[in-house]
């Protein structure tokens, strides 16, 4: 077992409660100002930044890195608020695919300004161009990693 030593523990410590932090202050933003939650409006981005405006439920979950279950229940309450629309996938009856509705486009037209001021405020400002470059480099790296499949 290689434990973290002291400059390690700093570096994932600040990470995990960094990131805690900012994803709470970015929901709360969103919520107070337009009654949607972070990760509600992150499914929205992922459907809206397709080109048909869908995806299938599978691939979402993982873009989400959600279980099939829990995206299931979210895309439940999206749906019921009119910002998404569930069908069979033509292409494989046992997919369902879900596709943003012009009210869900609606919403992230409202609400994108307020999630990018604060990204930008409470993140990206912060940092100098050469720590957007390494943090970007280092997190490229981790996410090629995890998309890898498992051995």
């Amino acid at each position: 077992m290689r434990w973290l030593n002291e400059a390690e523990m700093a570096a994932w410590r600040s990470y995990i409660v960094s990131t805690l932090l900012l994803r709470q202050r970015l929901h709360r933003e969103l919520a107070e100002r337009h009654d949607v939650s972070l990760t509600d409006y992150e499914v929205l981005v992922c459907l809206q930044s397709q080109p048909d405006r869908r995806m299938r439920m599978s691939e979402l979950a993982m873009y989400m890195g959600s279980t099939k279950s829990k995206l299931s229940h979210q895309v439940a309450k999206l749906e019921e608020a009119g910002l998404v629309r569930r069908a069979r996938d033509p292409e494989d009856k046992r997919g369902v695919i879900t596709e943003v509705t012009d009210e869900g486009l609606a919403l992230l037209e409202k609400a994108a300004p307020t999630h990018v001021e604060g990204v930008r405020e409470h993140l990206i400002d912060l940092l100098s161009p050469e720590e957007q470059a390494t943090i970007a480099a280092a997190f490229e790296r981790v996410q090629a990693h995890l998309l890898e499949p498992e051995n």
